[in-house]
């Protein structure tokens, strides 16, 4: 090979490498930078212009087994014109508003100069960087700009976004280790059918972080609840009685966790027709059926027949008891307790805890305000109040100084909850009865109750004339108490009033 024909490769070689390195695509190198850029001191003759577009997004990391993290995703756009020449980085800062107010910038640097307006593969030059934690349900604000800056006492173009992260439901936030905690992963699997027109059947899983829960059933209103506590990692059914049309009615299961307390994530599902069990059998199986029933057949035969001589003669018994003592009373009569309760008290857990007590443990008629909106609608608050005051046989004001902050998510001013679109008859009712309060006559109908301190406001210190109840602590004073306004009906069967145990709420 000649002396020419060898310089022709070197040069065309160096040609390649220069067409390569002309090619090479810029990427970014991205680092803290809290104060002002350097570029911000320097006075610049050309500075480049603003970016196309700038986005955010959540991603999730994986720090370590079963620890993650959640960052945000920033993405932008650069303009195409001929000042992205001049472009030498692009920082980025993000505030963050929500109890404690955050804040940081990161630059980051183009590897390469830019030749061109656009990708050599022709598409627009698009960037991202990964980071900045996110906090739950925080207010982010997220601004950009181009580096060389617009000089001094110059409005330098810069691009902005708002955004706010979501709750710990949210696909990407419920790894995040407070909602972990909270709940987020649990999937307790709702079902809920209508058995009849009073039953309402539901089940689900229980989860590892704790045993306690309440199921409520509501449509508008609460239709029925019941409290549960299993500890056996299964699937658990509770049969809850209900009041009203349930079938489409919301279930909500909520958890008290170890980790949330009463701040857990509770979980809905939708109340359905229980499906129909049973049917009849196949015409060629209907021998071998009639087989295989017809031993059990003769012992239901036989056990109806004992069980029906049985009630006979415990009805002739009976029978013969009422024709000698006509007027011996097998059964106490329900006492009506009318409840009134300030505002701001929790209504689905200390409310509903209570009436759950008197219903289920001392035969109680309660009647709540909650329960009679219409006719307090109809009636007016005053004429209500004092017709449920004579009817009632006992008036119970019932207290509570629980933290607010601690309140269920059903109670405060959402739909639902005593406040909503109703006033509070707890003042009402206490000027309406304070003059009961000054007679002994009158005296015996009233009570307070309370779970948590007996301090009574300075408003209603005429309520101190009244006997108090702990009732975590007094559950057996309050029982006797309550007995005796039917003590002149029968003064021998109280005990069939109340259970002879009680668990606390």
């Amino acid at each position: 090979m000649g002396s020419g024909q060898a310089m022709l490769l070197v040069l065309l070689s160096l040609a390649a490498l220069c067409r390569s390195a002309m090619h090479q695509e810029s990427t970014i190198q991205c680092g803290s930078e809290s104060g002002p850029s350097p570029e911000w001191m320097v006075q610049h003759t050309l500075t480049p212009g603003d970016l196309r577009d700038l986005r955010v997004e959540l991603v999730k990391t994986n720090i370590e087994a079963e620890d993650y993290s959640v960052l945000m995703n920033i993405s932008w756009i650069l303009r195409a014109d001929a000042s992205i020449r001049l472009l030498k980085a692009t920082k980025i800062c993000m505030t963050g508003k929500s109890h404690v107010h955050s804040y940081s910038c990161v630059r980051c640097n183009y590897t390469e100069a830019f030749q061109s307006q656009t990708r050599p593969s022709g598409g627009k030059w698009t960037f991202s960087y990964v980071g900045f934690p996110v906090e739950l349900s925080t207010l982010y604000f997220i601004g950009a700009h181009n580096i060389p800056n617009a000089n001094m006492n110059e409005d330098g173009p810069s691009l902005s976004v708002n955004f706010t992260s979501p709750g710990c439901l949210d696909h990407v936030m419920k790894y995040k280790k407070k909602c972990i905690e909270a709940g987020s992963l649990w999937d307790p699997n709702i079902t809920a059918c209508k058995k009849d027109e009073k039953m309402v059947e539901v089940n689900f899983t229980i989860s590892s972080l704790g045993d306690r829960y309440m199921v409520l059933i509501q449509h508008n209103t609460v239709m029925g609840f019941s409290n549960v506590v299993e500890n056996k990692l299964t699937r658990t059914s509770v049969v809850i009685l209900v009041t009203g049309e349930s079938e489409g009615a919301v279930v909500q299961v909520t958890p008290y966790f170890r980790t949330c307390g009463n701040d857990c994530i509770r979980r809905k599902g939708i109340v359905i027709l229980c499906p129909q069990t049973g049917g009849p059998l196949p015409l060629d199986n209907n021998r071998a059926a009639l087989g295989g029933w017809l031993p059990l057949f003769l012992v239901l035969l036989v056990a109806t027949w004992v069980l029906a001589v049985g009630i006979y003669l415990t009805w002739r018994q009976e029978r013969i008891k009422m024709m000698s003592f006509p007027t011996t009373t097998t059964l106490l009569p329900l006492i009506k307790v009318l409840v009134v309760y300030p505002s701001e008290i929790c209504f689905h857990h200390t409310v509903c805890y209570f009436t759950d007590f008197l219903q289920n443990h001392c035969r109680s008629e309660v009647i709540l305000e909650k329960w009679q909106k219409k006719k307090i609608a109809e009636m007016g608050p005053v004429q209500w109040l004092t017709t449920q005051k004579q009817a009632a046989d006992r008036v119970i004001f019932l207290l509570s100084n629980d933290d607010n902050s601690i309140c269920d998510a059903t109670c405060g001013h959402r739909e639902g909850s005593p406040s909503d679109n109703s006033q509070d008859l707890f003042p009402l009712a206490f000027n309406l009865f304070c003059s009961d309060l000054s007679s002994q006559n009158h005296l015996h109908k009233y009570m307070v109750v309370y779970f948590s301190g007996a301090d009574t406001k300075n408003n209603y210190e005429a309520l101190h004339v009244c006997p108090k109840y702990h009732l975590m602590k007094d559950s057996n004073a309050f029982r006797v108490e309550l007995l005796r306004v039917i003590s002149h009906v029968s003064m021998g069967k109280q005990s069939q009033a109340c259970h002879s145990s009680y668990s606390p709420l």
